[in-house]
């Protein structure tokens, strides 16, 4: 009942909207006067103030008056993303009418709603290339070492249906890369296709260097005590300790304290810091993928509760960056944790580049929890000077947050991109199963479907990343037919037509 008398009085709704109108205005027009001097690009300048008015309200819990407002057939505020303040306008000026008072403002045009989404549809064209025929959203693959040399693969993904071609900086080297472009390019061109290729610096991502065990294969299960170390030196047999892996960044122990998180290959291991001194851990395994797995050099290494500060850049990355500078349509920013590390990647193009530095895309690795909690200054730092984009890491940010989290967190991300305009890319093991074996699993579909909220999404390498393409490809046409973003499309459905006959 109570629901029933709060949903039939339109004038305490037009009171309580227009007061939410009123502080949120107020509360980002603050926001933006922080914001305005530091945006060099004027096609960032509405982005900006968009999203400032966006996270003003995101301060608040509207979920009481999203009920309120539902009953009416208003809009519930839950597609206000790329137009904030006209949404709000246009439900004030709806019930002014419902309530037969006049308005407080008048109702916003139709170019005010479109023109967020529009210059979100146009940043996608200037990272990703032109926008396929049949789907909205691009497709990103990890290229191979083999399109080095295999003309025939690449001209296969791009005639599937690849948009763009992202090359890892952590394996391979320029040689290869450049015989990669080349390929690229040409196939492209032959199939007169606008196909970009983003360059992904590696940055400083923490991995096992070695390993040494007095076992046969140096595998754990749960109970396991592993030992992490920087000394290679002095590796004394152990009975309680027979795995050691190496690692040789002194900040981390420095940093590490018992009972911290350790994390190794995307969370296949979980364990605990046992004890820590500054040279070494030891770490008790909690957590494994099976029952037991073994432990590789090259596997990454996660410490989710632990800060410590590593350069952005090794001097391998600065190397990495001004042949990406010369040959790539996007570079890819690793391990970016707050609005600093931009800047610094930004310094670094500018040093190499000069004043063509602020045509070069960036896109920004959201995988840690910092990162999280900096994005907007990072979505803010980082577009004022340059077209910009976002890859959710899925992979690291999992395990930085825990998987219960990330659930909540992509969305987050999704959402706040959407208020500035920056295109996103959904990444990390999207119709992995079906890669590398040939069969998708059912739910990495329909991740693969939920990730057609973004404007572009990544798949990794492997045996069957040709047919992976065509699957994605196809799945996007479906989808677009029936979802844009958070916006369902009603198109007619075969299910109804059917109740008719």
């Amino acid at each position: 009942m109570a629901r029933e008398k709060k949903a039939k009085n339109p004038k305490a709704l037009l009171k309580k909207m227009t007061e939410l109108y009123d502080d949120v205005s107020s509360e980002g027009k603050e926001i933006f006067k922080e914001w305005e001097p530091k945006i060099e690009r004027e096609a960032f300048v509405d982005s900006a103030e968009n999203l400032s008015y966006y996270l003003a309200l995101r301060r608040r819990d509207i979920r009481g008056l999203q009920s309120e407002l539902s009953p009416w057939g208003l809009s519930s505020l839950g597609r206000l993303e790329p137009k904030t303040l006209s949404n709000l306008e246009a439900v004030i000026a709806t019930l002014g009418e419902l309530a037969d008072e006049s308005s407080p403002m008048a109702r916003p045009s139709y170019e005010s709603f479109v023109e967020g989404q529009e210059r979100l549809l146009q940043n996608s064209e200037d990272l990703f290339g032109k926008k396929p025929k049949k789907r909205s959203t691009r497709i990103m693959v990890t290229m191979p070492t083999e399109a080095a040399k295999d003309k025939q693969l690449v001209k296969d993904l791009i005639a599937k249906g690849m948009n763009v071609a992202r090359i890892n900086c952590a394996h391979d080297n320029p040689k290869i890369w450049t015989k990669m472009i080349e390929n690229i390019r040409h196939a492209a061109g032959q199939k007169k296709k606008d196909v970009k290729i983003l360059m992904d610096i590696a940055g400083p991502k923490i991995r096992i260097d070695w390993i040494f065990t007095t076992r046969k294969k140096p595998k754990v299960k749960p109970g396991d005590r592993f030992r992490l170390t920087r000394n290679y030196t002095d590796l004394p047999p152990n009975d309680e300790v027979k795995v050691t892996v190496g690692c040789s960044i002194p900040q981390i122990f420095q940093a590490l304290k018992k009972g911290d998180p350790v994390s190794i290959d995307d969370g296949a291991v979980e364990g605990k810091v046992v004890s820590v001194t500054d040279e070494e851990a030891v770490v008790e395994v909690k957590h494994v993928n099976g029952s037991s797995i073994r432990i590789k050099a090259e596997n990454g290494l996660n410490f989710p509760d632990t800060e410590f500060d590593i350069e952005l850049l090794t001097e391998k990355d600065r190397e990495d960056l001004a042949f990406a500078c010369e040959h790539a349509d996007i570079i890819g920013c690793s391990f970016i944790r707050d609005e600093e590390d931009i800047v610094q990647i930004q310094q670094e193009i500018h040093s190499i580049l000069g004043d063509k530095a602020a045509g070069m895309a960036l896109m920004a690795k959201i995988e840690t929890v910092q990162a999280v909690e900096n994005l907007p200054r990072i979505l803010l730092t980082a577009s004022a000077k340059n077209p910009f984009s976002v890859m959710i890491a899925r992979g690291d940010l999992a395990v930085e947050t825990g998987y219960i989290r990330l659930a909540e967190l992509q969305q987050e991300i999704l959402w706040i991109c959407e208020a500035a305009d920056i295109p996103v890319v959904w990444g990390t093991e999207v119709l992995d199963n079906m890669i590398n074996t040939g069969i998708p699993t059912r739910a990495e579909v329909t991740d693969a479907a939920e990730g057609g909220r973004a404007e572009c999404v990544m798949l990794n390498k492997g045996a069957y990343v040709v047919e992976a393409v065509d699957m994605l490809h196809q799945i996007f046409e479906k989808m677009q037919e029936h979802q844009y973003k958070k916006m369902p499309k009603l198109r007619a459905l075969s299910i109804a037509k059917m109740e008719e006959e």
